[in-house]
């Protein structure tokens, strides 16, 4: 018989034994389909059925049920219940052949000896904004010229990489966050300051699974910056214009949380649910936006995007640099992203920087630069290229670049060679912290050459284990951890005074030194053991200040630095 005979065949019966035809209806969804012989009789079967329990409750209704007026609603919550409890019961069921979800946890599945629950990951609101919680979790207090932060606990959190996935916490922390010892970790567990999955490890002998969310309380250190307070310049309900000192970060990056420009801002302004138009480095100061609102976020970045957001800057340069206007054109590769090294390389992306010399004293020269693109340290890439390197600048300024520091892109050397002299030269300086090296310890070798590095690996926030004390690097895979944290915490003087801070206010010389105030301290934090030497004027400034940025219908600027005057002859 064919199949269209019999399907009509199955409408008329069910017709006639007074049962609606939406069972067939429903179940091919009112759209012709090839159906098979088993699908019409159980079919069938279900409107007899169905047919049946209708009479039933016909005949067993009382006048007063017929004539009661029942709610839409409450037949639909009626239905939705009976349907939850057969749901129920045939997922629960063991002799059923249903296949049901099984859920995960306490309620769902059961686990087997020794098994651990997993939960799923949850999803992170990059739109969260800090607030009043974490303003408070300590406070700052001002010494030498400089701002301080008293040492406090806090949590580092992150998901399971796919890496460490059937390892145990003790290989993680011994292969990839070396700036402690194993010892310190051991005793940090018996502590309870590591957990998985917000239950405390007993032993770091457990292993990792995917979706595993780590947390470890460390004892958090800041580096001291400038005390010069965040001037606001600008602030109309749409944009916040600052201007930020040097040795500032913007954001709560590294070993820096509560002494950054948004933490600053929020803590003693009160001001906020900021959203960053653009960035300004650590060592760098000068005007900086913030947008008040998503919308108008979203409208600067456009005129970004568009090239129709205007930057001047002014900076000190070694050397008499040439007079006149001097165009430079030469491609940025990115070396590391996350130890922040780039340079000229015809494998990059296309950079223009157009300067003018401003002033010379006999030493070194201070130069005007319009970047008309956006490349990461465009500027001081292209000077160091040209073979004027600006002032104090630890990177491009360091002599591992070779005898020339990198002029005319000439050093001899592969991006890996480059990154170990460069923190070569810095450790023997006792210097490296002015690199902002990420905390974890993860061998330098690792970053040689990764170009391609995603911007969450920069996020450094998000790393487990972090000590908040000198950068751990090693260089060596031979190189024990007890050999570099003794090499790295020997700083205990200063290597010159602080003679001057950016309102040019005398500090106090070389032997100011800062402890941990009283009532901070941490048995287990090896920091709170140490007393470091305040860190000097050329460790906080890099001679390089955003001096104006300019819209289609906006104009913001800053006074011109004292080291940008033609006069100024402080710097040796």
């Amino acid at each position: 018989m064919h199949v269209s005979v019999l399907f009509e065949s199955l409408r008329r019966c069910t017709l006639s034994s007074g049962f609606s035809s939406s069972v067939v209806y429903n179940l091919y969804k009112g759209k012709p389909r090839i159906v098979s012989l088993h699908d019409i009789f159980w079919t069938l079967n279900r409107s007899q059925r169905c047919s049946s329990t209708m009479e039933q409750a016909t005949v067993t209704a009382t006048p007063a049920e017929l004539n009661s007026p029942v709610s839409t609603d409450e037949t639909n919550e009626k239905e939705t219940t009976q349907a939850g409890k057969r749901k129920s019961e045939e997922t629960d069921d063991p002799e059923s052949g249903h296949r049901g979800k099984r859920r995960r946890g306490a309620g769902g599945k059961k686990l087997r000896p020794g098994e651990r629950y997993v939960p799923p990951p949850q999803k992170r609101n990059p739109g969260v904004s800090f607030n009043q919680e974490h303003f408070d979790e300590t406070s700052y207090y001002f010494e030498g010229g400089l701002r301080k932060v008293r040492p406090y606990f806090f949590d580092f959190t992150t998901y399971c990489k796919g890496r460490w996935v059937g390892k145990s916490l003790k290989e993680v922390f011994d292969k990839e966050f070396r700036v402690e010892s194993i010892e310190f970790y051991q005793q940090a567990c018996k502590e309870g300051r590591i957990r998985l999955n917000e239950t405390p490890v007993k032993d770091l002998s457990v292993v990792l699974r995917n979706n595993d969310f780590i947390k470890n309380t460390v004892h958090r250190h800041e580096p001291p910056v400038v005390g010069t307070s965040v001037e606001v310049l600008v602030d109309d309900g749409e944009v916040l214009v600052v201007d930020k000192p040097a040795s500032i970060p913007v954001h709560p990056c590294g070993r820096f949380r509560h002494n950054t420009v948004i933490f600053i801002l929020g803590k003693e302004q009160g001001i906020s649910e900021l959203h960053t138009v653009h960035r300004l480095d650590r060592l760098t100061s000068g005007v900086l936006l913030f947008a008040r609102t998503l919308e108008v976020s979203k409208r600067l970045d456009q005129l970004v995007r568009d090239r129709q957001l205007e930057k001047e800057y002014v900076c000190r340069v070694e050397g008499e640099f040439p007079e006149g206007e001097l165009v430079c054109e030469e491609p940025i590769l990115v070396v590391s992203f996350k130890i922040g090294v780039c340079r000229v390389d015809p494998k990059g992306k296309e950079c223009r920087t157009v300067f003018q010399r401003l002033s010379y004293n006999g030493k070194t020269s201070v130069v005007r630069c319009l970047p008309l693109t956006g490349r990461t340290h465009q500027i001081r890439v292209h000077l160091q290229y040209l073979g004027f390197p600006i002032l104090n600048d630890p990177i491009y300024g360091s002599s591992a670049w070779g005898p020339h520091k990198g002029k005319g892109g000439l050093m001899g050397k592969s991006n890996e060679q480059l990154l170990q002299a460069l923190i070569e030269e810095h450790r023997s300086q006792e210097s490296l912290h002015l690199l902002d090296i990420p905390d974890d310890g993860i061998g330098i070798k690792q970053e040689a050459g990764k170009s391609s590095e995603s911007k969450e690996e920069m996020d450094k926030n998000s790393e487990p284990g972090k000590s908040e004390g000198s950068p751990q690097v090693v260089i060596d895979s031979s190189e024990t951890v007890a050999d570099t944290r003794q090499d790295l915490n020997t700083k205990t003087t200063s290597l010159e005074p602080l003679s001057t801070n950016s309102k040019g206010n005398q500090t106090e010389a070389a032997e100011s030194t800062h402890e941990v105030p009283s009532g901070t301290r941490d048995p287990l934090c090896n920091e709170c053991k140490l007393v470091r030497a305040d860190p000097t004027e050329k460790e906080l400034i890099m001679y390089l200040h955003a001096l104006r940025y300019k819209g289609p219908d906006f104009e913001y600027s800053t006074r011109l630095p004292d080291w940008a005057k033609e006069d100024w002859a402080g710097a040796e």
